[in-house]
């Protein structure tokens, strides 16, 4: 069936075409009987407007994208969903790139950026950036949000999280309980997230008296495959560690899976703190005691800002720490001494 045309609903309304064109756009006011008439040729032609061009004509896309490392990390999917779902109460569609934490996937979603093909990207990268990324941002004032981890030299707003506050608290939860031989195993060393949770790791620490060895700190991905391999480590030492913070649940998942492999119990034999606060979490057994973040908060805020600016406000160059709590569950247990079962 062919589709009605837009200078046949102009004609049916004693309209122009333009003028047709531009009220659908809703950049021009009309006296009511003429959009009545303009409403009525729409209706009795079936008149269905491209979308597309619509858009094209606004100068607009009505898209804004998310660029985040990993979509199957439970994490970036959650403050994607809550993106989406203010994108779409704003008028907006909402694209989602996963750029498994490469550099020139994460370069490409600009690439769209520069195009038109989306108005405004919201960035969640997991590596230190070698400046190209910063350069990209600076490329876009106004259309474009970084959320949870820095890039530093980027100039736009930023949404973080009191990652000090939450290791912190983490350890010095596990130190109440009368552990001292705490380790942390963190996310990569460059990235902002990881430097500041094992910042509140050491000032606990500190604060109890208890200096770390070097090797007390392991550095991995926020993932549980490396995180599980990381923690293989752990369990083979002379001098094991009784309690682990671990800078992700990820990297909690990971040390869980290794230590059921080991048979060491948790908490019996190791005391577990992770960070995020999945709600996955509190599902394992043990539950998981866990640093929670807003997760919810870091999507919904970064759409709004990165809307906002694309209908005209001020690109302000701010970042927005936002609080965490530390949940409390099964997972934390007092010191019964220094050998877990297994431990060579």
């Amino acid at each position: 069936m062919r589709k009605a045309t837009l200078t046949e609903v102009a004609k049916a309304a004693k309209v122009s075409p333009t003028t047709v064109s531009r009220w659908l756009n809703g950049s021009i006011q009309l006296p009511p009987a003429t959009t009545d008439r303009i409403r009525a040729a729409i209706r009795e032609l079936d008149y269905r407007p491209n979308a597309q061009a619509r858009r094209l004509s606004r100068g607009r896309a009505d898209t804004i994208g998310i660029l985040v490392p990993d979509i199957s990390n439970p994490f970036f999917a959650l403050i994607a969903g809550e993106a989406e779902r203010v994108a779409v109460e704003g008028g907006f569609d909402l694209m989602i790139w996963s750029s498994r934490n490469l550099i020139e996937r994460e370069l490409a979603c600009f690439d769209r950026l520069a195009t038109g093909f989306v108005d405004g990207l919201i960035v969640i990268t997991n590596h230190e950036d070698d400046g190209r990324l910063a350069e990209r941002i600076n490329r876009h004032p106004g259309r474009v949000v970084i959320v949870d981890e820095d890039v530093a030299g980027g100039r736009a707003p930023r949404f973080f999280v009191e990652n000090e506050a939450g290791g912190l608290a983490a350890t010095r939860l596990l130190l109440a309980n009368g552990h001292r031989r705490i380790f942390h195993i963190g996310g990569p060393s460059g990235v902002m997230s990881a430097i500041e949770r094992a910042q509140g790791w050491r000032l606990a620490l500190a604060e109890a008296g208890v200096s770390p060895l070097s090797d007390w700190h392991v550095f991995t991905d926020y993932e549980v495959e490396p995180a599980t391999a990381a923690a293989a480590a752990l369990f083979d030492r002379p001098d094991p560690p009784t309690a682990v913070f671990a800078g992700s649940d990820a990297i909690a998942l990971g040390v869980l899976a290794r230590a059921n492999a080991r048979s060491v119990a948790i908490p019996d034999h190791l005391s577990l703190v992770g960070f995020d606060g999945l709600p996955i979490v509190g599902l394992l057994g043990p539950a998981l005691t866990s640093v929670e973040q807003p997760i919810a908060a870091l999507g919904r805020l970064s759409a709004e800002r990165l809307i906002a600016m694309i209908e005209g406000a001020e690109p302000i160059d701010d970042a927005l720490r936002l609080p965490v709590r530390l949940v409390e569950r099964a997972s934390v247990a007092p010191c019964r001494g220094f050998r877990l079962p297994g431990a060579a």
